[in-house]
């Protein structure tokens, strides 16, 4: 329902005939502000729009995924894991993995 409406039902019909209408949309930016495109954003969206067709697994990048996705991960995870074992921490012994 329309705010209008609702004001008026309660009695306020004086705040209802003074509230502002609002364009679709439109704020305070016209067609006449002439807003240029910036050719790097627009290549940036256009790049990741085409990934997955651009994205290639071959011999010679297989080592740095492995080693960004498995590798490099499980290490922090380990090395969080044997601070927390070293230091007794409750969190550690709340979990049950001793």
């Amino acid at each position: 329902m329309m705010m209008s409406h609702v004001l008026a039902r309660t009695g306020l019909r004086a705040t209802a005939r003074t509230m502002q209408r609002r364009n679709m949309a439109g704020g305070g930016f016209t067609d006449k502000m002439h807003v240029q495109k910036n050719k790097f954003v627009e290549e940036w969206n256009g790049r990741r729009e085409i990934t997955e067709q651009a994205f290639e697994i071959n011999p010679g990048n297989l080592f740095q995924i492995i080693m960004m996705v498995m590798v490099i991960p499980y290490g922090i995870y380990d090395a969080t894991r044997r601070e927390l074992f070293k230091k007794g921490d409750r969190r550690h012994l709340k979990n049950g993995v001793v």
